[in-house]
């Protein structure tokens, strides 16, 4: 694979806080404990856990299929230990199903996008060149963050860039896309960020980074649904995981943080009256925190690696057993998606 190597944020953190539900003795049926990777990318944070906790097998989850061959070259020295599968991440409980398991020790989320992507020109998530406007993660599918330039009303281009994008003059920025496209559609990135420049003005455009910077995170979450997506895989992962198995969320987004905070504070609530003076058994939360509030880089990471400051990672361990049932899947997702393993 040409290119440096990107080291994954937090990564031995991360590997520290995997470790326990992946090095957990095994017994005569179970010959190895499974993880799931449910953002592949380059495969760093999976290589780290193959190289380090050998008697793991990783299944990598990526709807990107760019970065699955890519991961998928990098990985390969770990024979059948790596299974990389094109899936979106939530789809967790038919990956499951697809590979025969009934659940897993450990399920990993490093949200956001990933350095492959915004390293391609041709994919449209950087707003250092002019580039076309795509912004999908799977470029096979779904509309483009042109085509949410080129469609979306004044009302709904406000909501996302300021529910996503955190953009103070998200009207204004909203209003310009909508009266320029209507004497030119856009189609790069270039005029885009000419207008970002023209519209915000040149105080607010001396802080916080890039002008860009927040309009171009909002529109790629807006094409790849990110929201939603993470709203339906959070349950499913902890669902997916047996006792003992543990559920590790890096988020760089203060939405993406809150919702993980909500799911990990919801699985980890006890529902007994406080004034109780003994849980009863059978009553005890199924699952427990196992980080204190949220864990960030230090300065020295940040310093090697921008993308570290913005980062929050939590981490749950299921302690009882799941109280609901996993229904069988009566359908592939193949029969709604064209997906695979790899």
């Amino acid at each position: 694979m040409a290119g440096p190597l990107h080291v994954p944020v937090l990564l031995d953190l991360v590997v520290a806080l995997l470790a326990p539900a992946l090095e957990r003795d095994t017994d005569t049926e179970i010959h190895s404990r499974v993880m799931v990777d449910c953002t592949l990318g380059l495969g760093g944070h999976s290589e780290a856990v193959l190289t380090r906790l050998p008697s793991t097998r990783v299944i990598g989850i990526d709807r990107d299929p760019q970065a699955l061959a890519l991961a998928g070259e990098r990985l390969a020295p770990f024979g059948d230990r790596f299974t990389g599968v094109h899936a979106v991440y939530d789809e967790i409980p038919d990956v499951l199903v697809e590979l025969g398991l009934a659940e897993v020790d450990a399920v990993l989320f490093d949200l956001g996008v990933s350095s492959m992507q915004l390293d391609v020109r041709e994919r449209g998530f950087a707003y250092a060149e002019d580039a076309p406007l795509d912004m999908r993660m799977d470029g096979t599918t779904g509309p483009t963050a042109a085509d949410v330039l080129n469609t979306y009303s004044v009302g709904e281009l406000t909501r996302i860039l300021r529910d996503y994008g955190e953009e103070k003059f998200a009207r204004k920025i909203a209003q310009a896309v909508v009266r320029r496209r209507g004497f030119e559609p856009f189609t790069t990135s270039g005029p885009l960020v000419e207008l970002l420049y023209a519209e915000i003005p040149a105080p607010a455009r001396r802080t916080g980074g890039h002008p860009a910077k927040r309009t171009f995170q909002a529109l790629r979450m807006e094409v790849n649904d990110e929201l939603a997506v993470l709203r339906r895989a959070l349950p499913a992962a902890i669902e997916a995981i047996g006792v003992g198995g543990r559920v590790v969320v890096e988020s760089y987004h203060s939405l993406e943080d809150r919702m993980v905070k909500q799911a990990f504070t919801a699985a980890t609530r006890s529902e007994v009256p406080p004034d109780l003076p003994f849980v009863p058994e059978g009553s005890e939360p199924p699952l427990r925190l196992v980080t204190r509030g949220a864990e960030k880089a230090e300065e020295g990471e940040i310093a090697e690696n921008p993308r570290a400051a913005s980062v929050r990672l939590r981490a749950v361990e299921r302690v009882h057993p799941s109280r609901t049932h996993r229904p069988s899947r009566t359908h592939s997702r193949n029969q709604s998606r064209n997906r695979g393993a790899v």
